[in-house]
């Protein structure tokens, strides 16, 4: 009662309806007697953290009310804008189409290709390249290569696509190949294989078969493994997979170029008791045991090995049958060299061949006077180079008269004889 007694006589004004009423100046002072209430106001006082949440709270709802309302209201980016963007980064993924993109990792196992696409594409190593190889690298690829590449797969798991280059350069491949048999050019493949019908050989990357009847040689599959042939194309047909080769059109080809008496470089390939099988790039030419020297050889293999290296004069060649004949004996400096000084005979092969062909035009030469002396009817006459030609006013009407013209220097005279 006497607690009681000792508040009755307080009296508090009343508050405010508002939590926000505003606190007391701090410069009034309060009235004696009477508590002051300014320090529990002011925990009723909007912090400014408050008022900013309160204004984004505001702008929400009103950018809230505008996408119910008028939701394209001051919007610049339109619906056209979108899909534009939309076609500009988007491309077609089917099996087959070709994208471009750049390499910006590579491991051992392949490469990771930006193509623009919502995820990475992965190029394999087996798609790296028409070649086998081990890495990417070897075919050229590394971080920031651009180039263009064609989709064959997808991979499921992370519904990225799986890119190659193979495929790409596989159609340029048979396309070179159309070119090269519409130029009708010789090639040179390498025999990788054989069958009971042919051998298999890679040109311009692609496996082309030869058959035996295409071969110029009576060489087997086995013989004729990791050899290089001249070929040309026979058929060129991709949609088939079909690409079919003959070295024996590339050996008439060939043997064309190759005149009578003239010199070239061969390689011995095989020994025969009647002669050496020798190569003079890609044409197997016989060298006959009756050819080598002007000395009798008893056994071939007393003067060539195979794999030596020689000179060799072209006697003949059977273009249908792919057949040349070839000698030593015309390039010998004097009978027997090529038994006991063949080193000889291969520096003094181009002179030789040279007088032999002299020797040649002069029988020929000859063989053409003769005819002319005794045939005048013909109209025709021989100039100082052994040509045929128009029958001139400057020569007598019954032909040459041969009596004034002088032996050869190797002829022997019948007083030279007697000596």
């Amino acid at each position: 009662m006497a607690a009681v007694a000792q508040f009755s006589g307080l009296r508090c004004p009343p508050l405010s309806s508002s939590p926000l009423s505003k606190p007391t100046s701090s410069s009034s002072k309060p009235s004696l007697g009477r508590p002051s209430f300014s320090v529990a106001a002011a925990a009723y006082a909007i912090t400014p953290a408050q008022k900013e949440r309160q204004k984004l709270k505001d702008l929400f709802e009103d950018a809230a009310e505008r996408c119910r309302t008028a939701p394209m209201e001051a919007v610049s980016f339109t619906v056209e804008d979108f899909h534009a963007a939309l076609d500009k980064y988007d491309f077609n993924s089917e099996i087959g189409t070709k994208v471009k993109g750049t390499v910006f990792m590579t491991d051992v196992n392949g490469a990771l290709v930006d193509i623009t696409a919502k995820s990475s594409a992965y190029l394999p190593v087996q798609e790296a390249c028409i070649h086998k190889i081990k890495h990417v690298a070897e075919a050229g690829i590394y971080p920031g290569l651009v180039d263009e590449f064609t989709i064959v797969g997808e991979n499921m798991a992370d519904d990225s696509l799986i890119l190659s280059l193979r495929s790409i350069q596989y159609d340029l491949a048979w396309e070179r190949c159309r070119q090269l048999q519409a130029e009708d050019v010789i090639v040179t493949g390498k025999v990788i294989g054989g069958n009971k019908g042919g051998v298999v050989a890679i040109v311009e990357a692609l496996r082309g078969f030869i058959p035996f009847s295409q071969i110029s040689t009576k060489s087997t599959a086995e013989e004729l493994i990791d050899k290089e042939l001249p070929l040309k194309f026979v058929e060129v047909d991709e949609d088939q997979s079909r690409l079919v080769l003959s070295n024996r059109k590339a050996m008439a080809d060939s043997q064309a170029q190759l005149g009578i008496g003239s010199v070239v470089l061969g390689t011995v390939q095989s020994l025969k008791p009647y002669g050496a099988f020798i190569d003079i790039g890609g044409i197997n030419g016989l060298l006959h045991v009756s050819q080598i020297s002007h000395d009798r050889v008893s056994d071939i293999s007393t003067v060539l090995q195979p794999g030596d290296t020689l000179k060799v004069m072209i006697l003949s060649h059977d273009r249908e049958r792919g057949r040349v004949s070839l000698s030593t004996k015309k390039l010998e400096p004097t009978p027997g060299d090529m038994i006991r000084n063949p080193k000889l005979v291969l520096e003094k092969a181009d002179e030789m061949a040279q007088m032999f062909r002299q020797r040649i035009a002069q029988a020929e030469a000859m063989a053409r006077a003769d005819m002319l002396r005794f045939q005048p009817e013909s109209g025709l006459t021989l100039n100082s180079e052994g040509v045929l030609g128009p029958l001139t006013s400057d020569l007598p009407a019954e032909g040459l008269d041969l009596s004034d013209v002088p032996p050869a220097e190797d002829d022997v005279t019948p007083a030279e004889e007697n000596e």
